[in-house]
């Protein structure tokens, strides 16, 4: 079975986990802060990032994107459409819009809300600053306000057919959403979005993620919000 070293609010972490869910592929996970920055995780990734994803007596696969297509690779289902498209236009959108998500929304909005409310917290070093939280947040109204064109024009992420540009911005938005970080009630089109790929199967695991001392906020779980 394979086994994902993870953290439960890290996104990367999170969207490989949707990936196996949506495959069908049972998974070992094994929880880890990464920001500690334990001498046996720099042994394996001197970036002390995650996942990772280990098999059999293979060597370990290390970072978010090594790892997504070494799942594509290895569990994408033949019988039915995978998360890739086919069509290589179709592709193109998705990793553009992936590497928006993985890139721009990461470095501007995820990290900072990570940071300040997580890793400060494991650390011991601070309170989160109000300061950075508020620049994180004008940022995501800009990011929501995108999202919200793409979805007036397009029933998902890349096009008309769900890819792994939309397990990707879950990832993120449901990272915020526990920390009651995302205004859905000014969401419009990409909360209708997000309601729809929060009631699949695959997102079921993770609505169930809780952190010690760190309760998620109300309505993270709720399939009606």
């Amino acid at each position: 079975m394979p086994r994902l070293l993870h953290h439960p609010l890290d996104p990367a972490s999170r969207l490989a986990r949707l990936m196996f869910a949506e495959y069908g592929v049972p998974i070992e996970l094994q929880e880890i802060k990464p920001w500690v920055r334990d001498p046996g995780l720099l042994e394996i990734n001197p970036a002390a990032t995650v996942p990772i994803l280990f098999e059999g007596g293979e060597p370990p696969i290390v970072g978010a994107l090594a790892v997504i297509h070494s799942i594509e690779e290895r569990y994408s289902p033949t019988a039915v459409a995978g998360l890739f498209p086919a069509v290589a236009s179709d592709r193109a959108e998705m990793w553009r819009l992936m590497e928006w998500v993985l890139g721009k929304l990461n470095d501007e909005v995820t990290r900072y809300v990570i940071e300040e409310k997580i890793v400060k917290r494991d650390r011991k070093s601070g309170t989160p600053d109000p300061s950075v939280l508020r620049v994180a947040k004008a940022n995501l109204v800009e990011h929501m306000l995108y999202f919200n064109w793409l979805f007036a024009t397009r029933h998902w992420v890349a096009g008309d057919s769900m890819t792994l540009a939309d397990f990707a911005l879950a990832s993120h938005l449901s990272c915020l959403d526990y920390h009651g970080d995302v205004n859905w009630e000014g969401a419009g089109e990409t909360r209708d979005w997000y309601a729809r790929i929060k009631s699949r199967p695959a997102f079921r695991t993770l609505l169930s993620d809780r952190v010690t001392g760190m309760p998620a906020h109300q309505g993270y779980a709720d399939l009606d919000f």
